[in-house]
């Protein structure tokens, strides 16, 4: 698994990182294969639409923390390649894209809560593909 790059991050989660190493990053050999299990493990449990909430700011995103969100989709494989995944949300009438790990459901299934909570988990423990 990869090394955290920030010292500021979550405490391990040891079936989070199970979960994560069993099911999503599974015989990843590189980067490129990482960002396609992370992409078939969101696009195969995030049950589309679902409501989410802004669990932080960050300055690419207009969303503003506890602001709710309709989440369309994770957009495809090709906008990962920065390391992060994009949600196609539908945000004052419109469709935005926005961090996914900014991103917490608040309206959504147990399988949406989980998947999304695993790839903020990801992102805040520092790791990348």
């Amino acid at each position: 698994m990869p090394t955290p790059k920030s010292s500021a991050r979550p405490p391990k989660d040891s079936e989070r990182e199970e979960r994560i190493q069993d099911e999503v990053i599974v015989d990843c050999y590189n980067e490129e294969e990482q960002a396609s299990g992370w992409f078939c493990y969101l696009e195969d449990r995030l049950a589309c639409p679902f409501t989410a909430e802004c669990s932080h700011e960050l300055p690419s995103s207009p969303l503003k923390i506890g602001e709710r969100v309709t989440v369309l989709k994770v957009l495809d494989l090709d906008h990962a390649a920065s390391g992060t995944f994009l949600a196609q949300i539908e945000w004052h009438d419109r469709n935005l894209g926005v961090s996914l790990s900014q991103l917490r459901a608040v309206d959504a299934d147990e399988a949406t809560t989980e998947a999304l909570a695993d790839w903020s988990y990801w992102v805040a423990r520092g790791y990348s593909f």
